[in-house]
């Protein structure tokens, strides 16, 4: 059940098909997390590269793409082997739709404890003591 958010901007403000970029992110935690695509959220957010800024260069100056890409699961259900190869080919993804990328672009995968995080009004502490009763 994690919560993606995904925020990215091309050096001339070109839009990107978020629908792509969802089913990027989804794909990629199914994949590479294990995690449920029916449970799944993302939120694609584009932004002005004129106001992205990274190394003292605006993107539109740097002419490169760049994105944020932070999933939120619940701590303990993955490896730090199985993060690693979403945050490597996350980025390489990322870097195939968006066109060349600045390095200073950043995938967080936020592992937050399970009585802090849930959905529908129960946290994944309550959903786990239901499916594992005694």
């Amino acid at each position: 059940m994690p919560m993606i958010t995904l925020r990215y901007a091309t050096p001339d403000g070109r839009s990107v098909p978020r629908k792509a970029l969802a089913e990027l992110a989804s794909r990629l935690a199914q994949e590479r997390l294990g995690k449920d695509p029916a449970v799944t959220a993302v939120l694609v957010e584009p932004a002005d590269p004129e106001g992205w800024f990274a190394g003292g260069r605006s993107l539109a100056e740097a002419g490169l793409s760049a994105f944020w890409l932070d999933i939120k699961i619940t701590a303990g259900t993955n490896t730090k082997a199985e993060m690693a190869a979403f945050l490597r080919e996350g980025f390489a993804a990322m870097e195939a739709l968006l066109g060349p990328v600045h390095e200073e672009s950043y995938i967080l995968v936020h592992a937050a404890d399970g009585h802090a995080y849930g959905y529908g009004g129960r946290t994944q502490d309550a959903r786990w003591a239901l499916a594992n009763p005694g």
